[in-house]
């Protein structure tokens, strides 16, 4: 079966289970992507696994969108061995109060997936196991990735234009 048409089935069975739950569908590169929401994201997780048998979650991640109204977005990566097809999930949540329900109950493998998420994002998944920093120092204080610092330090001195004829 061609790409373009399976997305387009798994696009539909989405849609009619889901309703308008599932939105902002597009295809880059050939890669089916839809937005969903928290209240639905485990339903939705446990559907793509069940029913259209995307049995291999590759990941979860994050990416901040600093001063935009969703900040975080929480993304799942999907495989479905059998078709050959993968998808990518997105869920936006708040940055003031970045939680979203952990997906552990749907694969046991996205344990450490989550604390890697939660070391570099902050985001807290309820209902997790054993949500701790995996990467960091526990006493760290930031979380590394959220793009809430300068990118350079001012006081650094190989960096000044004097040095470079500017």
């Amino acid at each position: 079966m061609e790409e373009t048409t399976l997305n387009n089935d798994i696009h539909v069975k989405l849609t009619e289970k889901f309703g308008e739950k599932v939105t902002a569908v597009s295809e880059p590169y050939g890669f089916l992507t839809f937005v969903t929401y928290n209240d639905v994201i485990i339903n939705v997780l446990s559907h793509l696994k069940e029913e259209l048998k995307f049995n291999f979650l590759t990941d979860i991640t994050a990416v901040h969108y600093p001063g935009k109204d969703h900040g975080i977005a929480v993304v799942y990566h999907l495989h479905n061995m059998v078709e050959k097809v993968r998808i990518r999930i997105k869920v936006f949540i708040s940055e003031q109060n970045p939680t979203i329900p952990t997906a552990t109950t749907v694969w046991k493998g996205a344990n450490w997936m989550e604390r890697e998420t939660y070391d570099l994002f902050g985001v807290k998944f309820e209902g997790h196991p054993d949500l701790r920093r995996i990467l960091n120092m526990d006493d760290l204080g930031v979380h590394p990735m959220l793009k809430q610092y300068p990118l350079e330090d001012p006081n650094r001195v190989d960096k000044k234009d004097e040095f470079f004829g500017r």
